[in-house]
């Protein structure tokens, strides 16, 4: 920062004791978390949302490799530091063809930083991006590129590109390049389909003939720091501070020559008794008779204690009114950890509501992302849960294979299929961000919840291990994947263990039963056996009788 541009120094002492860089470093640290997750869920409305719980899962896969890809975490801090210096950030994203996607073949989503001078809005009293009837971007690139791509789209006369000077900055002569070239993108929404149009130009060459990017949102987000009305441009953290850190500076420079010019007394010396004064270490002095009152030191003035008490106060009071205090920034003493938690919270209080409006930039930066996909994704090999039929198929399959005296294959959780990302154009989705905290306290108190939780039987290891912050545990994925796969075959063993002592208990109820089925048995036999008895004597009397 060139603290002292534009500053009358007077022959003053230009040092820098920047205080606004300390401050603004802790103010971006507090509001940006570390751990920035998006999750996407069907909306609420939508009927059959079961259907849609792997396309979510995919889609929420897709948005945890972007935000490694893109390295969301790190752009984010830089996002809410451009909006704290220059009042406003900038992130544009676009569509990058020829980067390599790995097995799924070309093309992925990117994203940049962009000044806030090189984004010009078609309505300049109106902040919201997507309110815009068109938005312009201003970029400088080497010319060589800008050739190529130019011949790429087959333009005519690629080869009149010529370096230019940049207007915005020209004082700064290290943006005075040979080798460089504007080019200006321009983004409007097409009034009968919504959809987004570009156009590439330079100030002598048309690069690219207006396309259609075929996503329904301007490819920006846009974080004011503080609302300024009635204009796009917000107003910066450090506008209202720049007049302390110049007052700190300036008493730090006179009280820096007050001691330069005083720090040391002076020596008065009588010159009809001394002709010359000697300040050598050790070096004699003639003095021409009494050596009484020759000479005499004279103490400087000194600087008045209150000049360091004003500028400690200036600074203290410059950094408590962002909440950077000493408890804060570390300097003060809290002895466990509900107290720096509470400490922590109540110096972040300040900037609550340009936390929300961050995450919420993040959000709308997510749906661009969802933009994207839809459109360019196409069809791309992922893993999808395996299905029931499918198991039941996998299942089959190993039967057969033990049958036939072959071993059996494991069953996988997942399988590789084509899925295509067209399909999220007729779902609609809603995006939220999870946000975990970038406090060191607040992870300490999230694992020792989780460990109680544990210990008492609350949660299980799998529910343990996805809730645990990352970098705690390494590979856990695919420990988690491999705990879930025990507890499908423990509950397999059970459930074959239940129907084995199912089918012994009806097996002893039924050897029970058989010494009574026996019994009857025979006793049927001896009461058929007496019946028959019963009549062949009936018959014998019956013949008996007739005879006589």
């Amino acid at each position: 920062m060139k603290q002292w541009e534009g500053v009358q120094a007077n022959g003053l002492p230009t040092p820098q004791f920047n205080v606004l860089k300390r401050v603004t470093g802790f103010v971006v640290a507090n509001i940006v978390s570390d751990n920035i997750r998006i999750n996407a869920a069907p909306l609420a409305s939508y009927p059959e949302d079961d259907k849609l719980i792997d396309p979510v899962r995919i889609v929420n896969e897709e948005f945890e490799s972007l935000t490694e890809q893109n390295r969301l975490p790190a752009l984010a801090k830089e996002f809410a530091r451009d909006a704290a210096v220059r009042g406003d950030g900038c992130i544009y994203s676009w569509w990058d063809e020829d980067a390599d996607a790995g097995p799924n073949g070309k093309g992925r989503i990117r994203c940049e930083m962009v000044e806030n001078t090189r984004v010009f809005f078609g309505n300049p009293n109106d902040r919201r991006v997507q309110e815009q009837p068109w938005i312009m971007l201003e970029k400088r690139e080497i010319v060589r590129n800008a050739k190529r791509r130019a011949k790429k789209y087959g333009s005519d006369n690629w080869q009149q590109i010529m370096p230019d000077d940049e207007n915005t900055m020209g004082m700064d002569s290290i943006k005075r390049t040979d080798d460089k070239v504007t080019s200006i993108q321009l983004f409007w929404r097409d009034d009968d389909t919504g959809e987004i149009w570009c156009y590439e130009f330079t100030h002598n060459c048309v690069i690219r003939e207006a396309w259609n990017l075929n996503i329904r949102l301007y490819p920006f987000v846009w974080l004011n720091w503080d609302y300024v009305s009635d204009c796009y441009h917000g107003q910066a953290m450090l506008t209202g501070l720049i007049p302390n850190q110049i007052f700190i500076n300036k008493a730090w420079a006179m009280s820096m020559l007050s001691i330069m010019r005083s720090a040391w007394p002076k020596v008065v010396y009588d010159k009809t008794r001394v002709s010359h004064w000697d300040n050598r270490v050790g070096g004699a002095i003639g003095v021409a008779g009494n050596v009484d009152s020759v000479a005499k030191n004279i103490d400087p003035a000194q600087v008045p204690p209150q000049v360091f008490q004003y500028i400690s106060a200036a600074v203290s009071q410059t950094e408590e009114s962002l909440g950077a205090t000493e408890a804060a920034l570390g300097e003060g003493k809290a002895y466990n950890t509900s107290a720096i938690l509470s400490l922590q919270k109540a110096a972040s209080t300040p900037q609550e509501l340009t936390k929300q409006n961050l995450y919420q930039q993040i959000e709308d930066l997510a749906r661009i992302w969802l933009e994207f996909m839809a459109e360019y994704y196409g069809k791309r090999t992922v893993d999808m849960t395996m299905t029931e039929e499918m198991r039941k198929l996998f299942e089959q399959v190993n039967a057969l294979n033990e049958a036939a005296g072959q071993p059996a294959q494991e069953i996988p959780q997942t399988t590789p299929v084509d899925f295509d990302f067209g399909m999220l154009k007729d779902h609609p989705f809603s995006v939220k961000i999870d946000v975990g905290a970038s406090s060191y306290y607040s992870e300490i108190a999230s694992l020792q919840t989780l460990d109680n939780l544990l210990l008492n039987d609350r949660i299980t290891t799998v529910q343990y291990l996805e809730r645990i912050p990352d970098g705690n545990v390494a590979g856990r994925r695919k420990l988690i994947e491999e705990l879930k796969q025990q507890e499908e075959e423990q509950k397999r063993m059970a459930e074959q263990q239940a129907m084995m002592e199912q089918q012994m208990a009806m097996e002893q109820q039924m050897a029970e039963a058989a010494p009574q089925t026996e019994e009857i048995a025979e006793n049927e036999a001896t009461a058929e056996r007496q019946t028959t008895g019963f009549k062949e004597l009936g018959e014998a009397l019956r013949s008996v009788e007739r005879r006589r």
